[in-house]
């Protein structure tokens, strides 16, 4: 049985989460700030949280750069409709979605299901294997080995978070094709893409801080204005 951290100081929220997780099975612990929820990370056998933005003590951005320190666990924001500036700190300080305030329960509930699957098949790294060229894509100096779920550049490991890694092997399984943002967040996410613009440029700008000696003259990743990004093969400008 999953866990799923809902932290929000809002009683209505949380017992509505709680109805629509429990019935699907999840086990659902609580917190009312950030503080009280890294404690339950640290205590707990956490494998996803949902986080409120604006509460006591501890609010939701500080909470999520704490946490980042230490775990890779799956975070979805929960946001208000007008905080838009907040959405895109909280995928920058680390989150992996959001979902806005009155939410949707199915969307929410593929949203968890889509976080949780990524999570479990990505989370740990498994000993290394002997290698199988079937195994592994090259793009350049990019190597992902999808049997032990490591990436490497020119030779290098690169530490992913597994959304991450999930958005550069769909790049790297189309390599020089052009992929929209609704069908990047379609095929990684696996829901219909809800405000998926902001949320996947965020999430290819950490690519390219990772994967790019200088992210402001990408090799790999390029821009395609007005249609979406493509994965080159590492070509210089």
């Amino acid at each position: 049985m999953y866990t799923i951290l809902v932290c929000d100081d809002e009683e209505d929220i949380v017992n509505a989460l709680k109805i629509y997780l429990t019935a699907d099975g999840y086990r659902v612990i609580t917190a009312k700030n950030g503080r009280d929820a890294l404690d339950l990370v640290r205590t707990e056998d956490v494998n996803l949280i949902l986080l409120d933005i604006m509460m006591p003590v501890m609010n939701g951005i500080d909470m999520l750069s704490e946490l980042r320190l230490e775990y890779n666990i799956p975070v979805i924001f929960i946001t208000a409709k007008g905080e838009d500036a907040d959405k895109i700190f909280g995928l920058d300080t680390g989150a992996d979605d959001y979902i806005t305030k009155p939410f949707n329960p199915a969307e929410l509930k593929a949203r968890v299901r889509s976080q949780l699957r990524r999570y479990m098949q990505l989370g740990a790294v498994p000993e290394p294997a002997p290698e199988s060229k079937d195994e592994y894509l090259v793009v350049g100096g990019i190597r992902l080995d999808d049997k032990t779920h490591t990436v490497t550049l020119d030779g290098e490991p690169v530490t992913l978070t597994p959304t991450q890694y999930d958005i550069l092997k769909l790049f790297m399984e189309n390599p020089d094709r052009v992929l929209t943002p609704k069908q990047i967040y379609r095929e990684v996410w696996g829901t219909e893409p809800y405000g998926s613009e902001s949320t996947v440029a965020v999430h290819i700008r950490h690519l390219r801080e990772k994967l790019e000696i200088d992210p402001s003259h990408p090799r790999y990743f390029r821009v395609v204005w007005g249609e979406g990004y493509r994965l080159m093969g590492g070509e210089k400008n």
